[in-house]
């Protein structure tokens, strides 16, 4: 017969575990949300509330328990499609699913059937959006657009942005090595560096790259020009060599310089 300390001692050890394999699986369900941001936003305020308690701050610790009553109900608002993802998630068992990681010959592939619908767009001058979700999950925007879930082919990304089709002028979002979606809208940035000369199309990319660090693929239909944004930074008038060696690096997440302050690169 167990004691009642080694009983009490398993039952805090299968307690702290379990509370462990909790938060630990949350943290998956969050990793690659905008959710993410707030996680880390919500740790400098309870550090600052640690710190306010212990050197007996009252008004700040005042401020900041007041904050934390009000913003949970803030949270649920503003996140409420990471928490309705979430809790569908639980529901179909992907509270215990892991995220797969892409092969080097899938993105070799991929890359490949990029490159040659994004050829056959800039020799012909039509325009296209490709964006290729990373860490940070575009479920807001995939909604937005026509659901595909298909194989990434070249002849497929052809027919999306064929002239005066219904899902011409938005993008595409390609999650690990499946088109999600098709049609889909992308905020517009508001940067003032710009060029003039760029349209909407361009907007669009660098407004997700600044936003999430999707890379966007941006085909203009007027010039024919090939660009990558991500991280807010927009590279054009990129030759098939330069794109597919920029592609390829940031897929292998190896560091790229894509320009030297946030705005617009122009190659």
């Amino acid at each position: 017969m167990l004691t009642s300390d080694v009983k009490e001692y398993l039952s805090d050890l299968v307690d702290i575990l379990i509370v462990s394999f909790i938060f630990y699986q949350l943290l998956l369900l969050l990793r690659g949300t905008r959710a993410v941001q707030l996680v880390k936003g919500i740790s400098v305020v309870v550090l600052l509330w640690i710190i306010s308690r212990y050197f007996e701050l009252r008004t700040v610790t005042w401020l900041i328990e007041n904050l934390f009553s009000v913003g949970v109900i803030a949270i649920i608002v503003i996140f409420q499609p990471e928490v309705r993802r979430a809790l569908e998630q639980i529901g179909r068992g992907g509270f215990f699913s892991r995220h797969r990681v892409i092969r080097e010959e899938e993105v070799n592939q991929l890359v490949g059937e990029i490159a040659k619908a994004v050829q056959y767009f800039s020799s012909n001058h039509v325009g296209a959006l490709i964006v290729l979700e990373q860490r940070t999950g575009l479920y807001d925007y995939i909604r937005t657009g026509v659901t595909l879930n298909a194989d990434v082919s070249s002849e497929l990304i052809r027919t999306v942005f064929a002239t005066n089709t219904p899902l011409h002028d938005g993008a595409i979002i390609i999650q690990e090595s499946k088109i999600t979606a098709a049609g889909c809208f992308l905020p517009l940035s508001e940067s003032t560096r710009i060029s003039k000369s760029l349209g909407t199309r361009h907007r669009a990319g660098l407004g997700m790259s600044e936003i999430s660090d999707a890379i966007v693929i941006i085909v203009s239909e007027e010039s024919g020009v090939v660009s990558i944004a991500q991280n807010g930074l927009l590279e054009t008038n990129l030759s098939n060599e330069a794109f597919l060696s920029h592609l390829f690096q940031l897929l292998k997440q190896k560091p790229v310089k894509l320009g030297k302050e946030r705005g617009v690169q122009n190659g």
